[in-house]
């Protein structure tokens, strides 16, 4: 009988031992950590990083190294500094293929990728239609009809060719301008975890403007806790937990200007020219930054019944869709 209890005793051990998952013992061996939050200015917003690390130290360097890395595809995608590689870039507009960053150039591809499978709602060429709209919301004038239509003319993703072999990129139209206001900022935080990853932080959040990308859980966490607004039919925005996870969302609850009594946001249908106006808010999850970023802009210029199709062409995205209050299917 003591036989029998011992082998069942040592059989329970066994069964418990392999049930421990892989994390948990990791968390047994992981040093204890402490958080850690930093934030500085970079691409017009505030850049707010949360680390856990075992020192101060540790947090710092790896922080300091990430905001460089923000700082220098700021040099590279900025739409406001006419130093820019961008800016350059479109300076040679109408001339032969221009040689590029690996940065830009991976970011340009994927522009190009989802304008196409957009059909032009997503549009990185957008720049002279954006220009219009920033001047109308700061005069509070409307762009003329004519305007828009000469802005259109230099607009479009087939007047971007691009070369992967030679990392080339040409502007056929002289005049041309590229934004990557609807992409930028989630690759930046996509490039910023792999920094901190380097740095041997890999339990991070970092939230540039309405991007979010998140990398292991907090110690004894299953997940970071992110408030998604338009994950529920309450006003009360519940939080959901994510881990690994990049979250996007895009909206005219903040940007946007009043004329005429009509609202128009900061969002282009770069297609029309014409700012939304349907107050609509779309929030994308997906594995990247550079993902969710551009897909959350597809869904709110086609809208949920056509947009999320779209998105959807992508690997594990998820979609949160509300209009003037009422919430659409994911």
């Amino acid at each position: 009988m003591r036989l029998f209890k011992l082998l069942i005793s040592l059989s329970l051990c066994a069964i418990i031992a392999r049930t421990m998952s892989a994390s948990a013992l990791r968390r047994m061996d992981e040093p204890s950590l402490t958080r850690y939050t930093y934030t500085e200015y970079h691409m017009g917003v505030d850049v707010r990083l949360i680390v856990y690390a075992p020192d101060q130290g540790t947090a710092e360097r790896a922080c300091a190294a990430a905001f460089e890395r923000f700082a220098a595809l700021d040099t590279i995608m900025s739409d406001y500094r006419a130093d820019s590689e961008l800016m350059r870039l479109c300076a040679k507009a109408g001339g032969p293929p221009v040689p590029v960053s690996r940065d830009l150039f991976q970011v340009l591809q994927r522009s190009y990728e989802v304008a196409e499978r957009s059909k032009g709602a997503f549009d990185a060429t957008c720049g002279p239609l954006i220009a219009l709209w920033r001047k109308a919301r700061k005069t509070h004038i409307l762009p003329l009809p004519e305007e828009i239509e000469q802005a259109r003319a230099l607009v479009g993703w087939r007047k971007m060719e691009l070369n992967s072999r030679r990392r080339t990129v040409r502007l056929l139209v002289p005049g041309m301008k590229l934004d990557l206001g609807g992409i930028g900022k989630g690759y930046a935080d996509d490039c910023a975890q792999e920094v901190l990853k380097h740095y041997g932080v890999v339990r991070a959040l970092v939230e540039a403007g309405g991007d979010i990308v998140v990398s292991g859980p907090p110690p004894g966490e299953t997940g970071w806790k992110v408030q998604v607004a338009n994950a529920a039919k309450s006003p009360q925005a519940p939080v959901l937990l994510f881990s690994n996870r990049a979250i996007s969302t895009s909206g005219d609850t903040e940007q946007f200007v009043e004329i005429g009594g009509h609202r128009y946001s900061h969002l282009v249908d770069p297609r029309t020219g014409q700012a939304l106006t349907d107050r609509i808010q779309v929030t994308v999850t997906a594995p990247n930054g550079l993902t969710s970023d551009s897909l959350s802009k597809v869904v709110s210029v086609l809208g949920p019944e056509q947009g999320i199709p779209v998105a959807k062409t992508y690997r594990d995205v998820s979609a949160f869709v509300r209009y003037e209050g009422a919430l659409e299917p994911k």
